[in-house]
Parts: structure tokens; C-alpha cells; sequence
């Protein structure tokens, strides 16, 4: 009873975590994007000379890029985790594709079943007409 109990808010839990991973993934790929976004804009100039700011540009570009694609990698993950959860978890799924692959087999059995004392009967009917065959010429060669 305990376990029951148990059960339904552990899965609450794992689906709020789903959801926040979500939602702070796709938060921090529209931040970084947004940041590229605006290094884009041509400044005046400043006292910093011209290639320094370039180079400072292009770095901060480099982190905002990995960071998207850290984002990116860690959705891709929380899919496949998603993906796992509910191929583990589908028991409704997983059991009535047992029952199904349950009563196909057993149909297959029932019809191999048949076949084979089909087969019996055709192999006894056989022996009888061979042990007649045999026997009757046992007693004309006497």
C-alpha cells in the first residue's frame, strides 16, 4: 500500500523536473540567440580599438554558441529520457502486447496441435494398411 502511495508522487516529481529542464533549455537557447542577436549591431567608435573589439565579440559569440549547443545537447537528452520513461513505464501498452502476442501463440499452438494429430491419424491409418499388407502376405507365403 505504501509503495501505491509512493508511486504516483514519484512520477509527479520526474514530469515537474521534465517540464523545468524543458523550459530552462529553451530559455537559455532564446537568451544565447538573442545575445548573438545584439553583438550584431554595428557600435561607433570607442576608445577600444577596432580589432579588440572584434576579437571580444567573436569570444562572446564562441560561449553564447557552445552554450545553445549545450542547450541544445541537453534537450535532445531530456527527449531520449522521456522516450526510456514511457517505454518503461506504459504498462497498459506492454501489457496488452503480451496478452495479443499471448493469444497469437496460443492460436499457433492450437493450429499446430491439430495439424499434428491430423498428421497421427494419416500415419496410423498408414501402419494399419502396412501391418494388414505385411501380415496377409506372412500367411500366403505359408
Amino acid at each position: 500500500m505504501a509503495q501505491q502511495g509512493k508511486q504516483p508522487q514519484g512520477r509527479e516529481a520526474l514530469l515537474k523536473s521534465y517540464n523545468r529542464r524543458l523550459k530552462d533549455d529553451v530559455k537559455s537557447i532564446l537568451d544565447n540567440f538573442m545575445e548573438i542577436v545584439k553583438l550584431g549591431v554595428v557600435e561607433e567608435e570607442t576608445q577600444i580599438g577596432r580589432m579588440t573589439q572584434v576579437e571580444e565579440i567573436n569570444f562572446q559569440i564562441q560561449v553564447r554558441s557552445a552554450n545553445m549547443v549545450r542547450a541544445a545537447e541537453s534537450l535532445m537528452k531530456l527527449v531520449a529520457d522521456v522516450k526510456q520513461y514511457l517505454i518503461l513505464n506504459d504498462f497498459p501498452s506492454v501489457n496488452e502486447a503480451i496478452t495479443q502476442n499471448s493469444q497469437i501463440f496460443k492460436t499457433r499452438s492450437q493450429e499446430a496441435d491439430q495439424k499434428l494429430m491430423a498428421l497421427r491419424d494419416d500415419m496410423a491409418s498408414d501402419l494399419y494398411e502396412l501391418e494388414e499388407e505385411f501380415y496377409s502376405s506372412i500367411y500366403k507365403e505359408k
